[in-house]
């Protein structure tokens, strides 16, 4: 009877890891480098990510640098952050990207929020998901006699007890994210 729950808590927890890194790459008005996190350039023919061209740095709360080890990758990083449409305009001194943040405007800023919510809702499917796909076990666990109506209720009730907290965990975490994002 353990099993599932295992992997229910872990499916779980990986869901609330996906949404922290999701979260950490939407900008909100001060500088993070992980807004550029999976981002990928073409560099020699070939789908490169970004971190591995270059050292990225905050300096300044409004201003994120790119140290490029090679020269020749500084256009196409130029490029790469251009098309991926973050608000950023890139500005360069030889091998050094600067990447000033502009502060976000109101309409910019409910945009950002429509999305995170977007986003937190999506994980919350996810996380519905998981629940159905467990408890599906749990109840074929009792059709194959493996499990009692009692033991059944019982698994129903903690795998509740299990979405309802990590729910709650991504509504904290989007509360936060918003009130960073409000700030001026």
């Amino acid at each position: 009877m353990t099993t599932p729950f295992v992997q229910f808590e872990d499916s779980c927890k990986k869901t609330i890891d996906h949404f922290k890194k999701e979260l950490g790459r939407m900008r909100t008005g001060r500088a993070n480098g992980s807004v550029l996190e999976g981002l990928s350039v073409e560099y020699y023919g070939s789908q490169v990510p970004l971190l591995q061209l270059g050292m990225i740095n905050t300096p300044e709360p409004r201003l994120i640098t790119i140290q490029v080890y090679d020269g020749g990758a500084v256009e196409a990083i130029e490029k790469a952050i251009q098309v991926a449409d973050l608000g950023l305009n890139p500005s360069r001194e030889g091998n050094l990207i600067r990447l000033p943040i502009p502060a976000l405007t109101e309409e910019r800023r409910k945009d950002l929020i429509k999305k995170l919510h977007k986003n937190g809702e999506e994980n919350k499917i996810v996380l519905r998901n998981h629940r159905r796909e467990t408890l599906d076990i749990l109840k074929k666990q009792e059709k194959d006699k493996e499990l009692s109506a009692d033991d059944l209720r019982r698994g129903q009730e903690q795998v509740q007890k299990i979405v309802d907290k990590y729910i709650a965990e991504i509504d904290t975490l989007l509360a936060g994210k918003e009130k960073e994002m409000m700030e001026i």
